[in-house]
């Protein structure tokens, strides 16, 4: 039976060490989020990344936007909070709400040094050069989660199932650790019959209920569940729950890697902070 990854308790072990560091910091720093569009999901995750942040002592401001917001609009709004020196993170809610919105463009519009999501080219080039850089938080919860079983991971195989361009940050934090990482389909059927069987440490990120089973999964594997669906039946992950009998450690869902996201935001924003205190000087 799989032991259970905790990322609730985690989390909150973090974000007191993060309010901690704040406490010690000659100035409090600043986070600024831009909303754009009415989508309740995105209310909701920016909520929560509010409630982290005031619970720890970051200044948290809020910019809303309607779902009718340009491109244009959007970066000029960005430009201006690059320039603010109390505000040392800048967060876009992704996605946007209409195609016509240039994600890229408006992500890329954010100083990399106040990229909090690490979303930003440049941060992703510093990271796969072995530059200090800004991390996706998504990437920094996961590898705290691994961190969290206390196994040598050293010379271990990964799996990612998800887009090349989420894994990418992920491939990188596992290579510091001397785990070979391989990506694998977007999707579970096919490929990732055979791959995940002798895999040791499998990442899932699909969007896809309870598509990954235990036949799928190496006896006493590392199992992260990214995948987040809403159903009838509540939150749903990516991987079965039968995976508990075979599986090593698994991340529930939820209360695995969105928790530990949000918190690692936080400390990105330390981070930012830090930077930007040593760029300045």
């Amino acid at each position: 039976m799989a032991q259970i990854l905790d990322g609730r308790a985690l989390a909150q072990r973090i974000r007191e060490k993060v309010k901690m560091m704040i406490a010690s910091l000659p100035s409090k720093p600043g986070m600024a989020v831009i909303l754009v569009g009415d989508d309740p999901a995105s209310h909701l995750y920016v909520s929560l990344k509010e409630k982290a942040c005031k619970e720890v002592g970051i200044y948290f401001e809020k910019f809303l936007f309607p779902a009718s917001a340009t491109t244009e609009v959007l970066v000029e709004k960005i430009k201006e909070l690059n320039a603010r020196e109390d505000v040392n993170g800048i967060l876009v809610q992704f996605p946007l709400p209409s195609q016509d919105q240039d994600e890229n463009a408006v992500a890329q519009a954010i100083d990399p040094n106040k990229d909090i999501d690490g979303f930003h080219p440049e941060n992703l080039r510093r990271l796969e050069a072995g530059e200090p850089s800004l991390v996706p938080p998504v990437a920094l919860g996961i590898m705290k989660l691994i961190d969290a079983t206390n196994v040598d991971v050293r010379n271990k195989t990964a799996t990612l199932v998800c887009s090349e361009f989420f894994a990418r940050p992920i491939v990188a934090l596992l290579k510091e650790r001397r785990v070979r990482a391989e990506i694998g389909p977007s999707g579970p059927i096919g490929p990732i019959g055979p791959l995940g069987p002798m895999t040791d440490i499998l990442i899932v990120a699909v969007g896809k209920p309870h598509s990954i089973q235990a036949s799928q999964v190496k006896q006493g594997a590392i199992v992260i569940d990214v995948g987040t669906t809403k159903t009838s039946e509540g939150l749903l992950g990516d991987v079965d729950p039968n995976v508990q009998d075979v599986a090593g450690f698994l991340t529930p869902v939820p209360g695995g890697v969105g928790p530990m996201t949000v918190a690692m935001l936080t400390l990105n924003v330390v981070k930012a902070y830090q930077i930007q205190q040593r760029t300045s000087t």
